[in-house]
This record gives C-alpha cells, sequence and structure tokens, in this order.
C-alpha cells in the first residue's frame, strides 16, 4: 500500500473514527460503529467499504453480521503510524465520545 493511499483513505473524518474504533477496540460490526459514531448505518458502510478497498480493513461475515477488523497484511509502518495516532487523540472529541458511546451500547453483537 502506498502511503497516498493510506492517508487518503484516512483523510476523511468519518474513516478516521472507525479506524481509530477498531484500533481500539479490535473487530466491530457496522451497528457498533453506526451507534458508537451516530451515524446512519448506510453511511457507515459506505465507508466501511472505502477502506477495505484500500486494504486498511477486512470483514469477515456471520449471519446478517458484516465484522470488520484491520487488515492482517498491513505494513508494519502503518500500524505504527495508527497506534502513534489513537495514543495522541484518543481523549479529544469525537474518538473519547465515540468509545463512550461504543461501551454505553446496550445488546452489542
Amino acid at each position: 500500500m502506498s502511503p497516498e493511499n493510506f492517508f487518503r483513505a484516512l483523510a476523511d473524518e468519518t474513516r478516521l473514527r472507525c479506524v481509530v474504533l477498531i484500533q481500539q477496540q479490535g473487530e466491530l460490526c457496522v451497528c457498533e460503529m453506526s451507534y458508537a459514531l451516530n451515524l446512519a448505518q448506510p453511511k457507515i458502510s459506505r465507508h466501511l467499504a472505502t477502506l477495505k478497498a484500500a486494504k486498511i480493513l477486512q470483514d469477515r461475515r456471520e449471519g446478517l453480521w458484516i465484522f470488520y477488523d484491520l487488515h492482517p497484511k498491513l505494513p508494519s509502518w502503518l500500524m505504527e503510524v495508527l497506534q502513534t495516532t489513537v495514543a495522541a487523540i484518543q481523549e479529544s472529541a469525537p474518538f473519547c465520545i465515540d468509545k463512550k458511546n461504543l461501551a454505553s451500547m446496550p445488546n452489542r453483537p
């Protein structure tokens, strides 16, 4: 993956929020991210498709649920960038709010 494609994919706030949440929590389904970010499911799905096409995320289907996680073949330098980014921004809005929202979600899959 080229640095240009990686940073272009994360240049959108919604996509960055999704990746940060997945980096913090691990595998999440679309409904969890929709709840945490307080955004409509189609909007979340559209952004997740972009991240999957960029090979930043991978998905896994379980019945009606689709779960997303970081792609296991991300280069180590990209993982370092993500870890450093999450450490630097996790206490600022909207990232800390997303994490709190997810923690309060009832009936998580």
